[in-house]
């Protein structure tokens, strides 16, 4: 399982899973009930219930590089080009635009 913290202009918006069944995106609910929330996405609208998909969401592939950039992702980082969440947690910590994503590294138990 691998997730993310997804921000919206720096505001803790929602975290993104990617499990085994599929990927899950879900509001955090003090940003659902903060001062005038905006949704990440016109096709991801704010509201309390999970969204659940097979394949990531259109919005989320959407921020991953394109062309020559991705190739260079690819290649420096060793990631598998279908691998989209890789490249996602690898490529978005500082996009363009007002959300960004930070991969949430699991802790090892010793």
């Amino acid at each position: 399982m691998r997730s993310a913290k997804i921000f919206m202009h720096d505001k803790l918006a929602g975290i993104l899973i990617e499990n085994e069944e599929g990927y899950h995106y879900k509001y955090d609910n003090q940003y659902l009930d903060s001062e005038e929330p905006e949704p990440i996405s016109l096709t991801i609208p704010l509201r309390p219930e999970k969204y659940t998909s097979k394949i990531l969401f259109p919005f989320f592939d959407g921020l991953i590089p394109e062309g020559w950039l991705l190739d260079i992702t690819t290649k420096n980082w060793k990631l598998d080009v279908r691998d989209r969440m890789s490249i996602l947690l690898a490529t978005c910590t500082d996009c363009i635009g007002a959300v960004s994503v930070m991969e949430i590294k699991e802790v090892e138990n010793e």
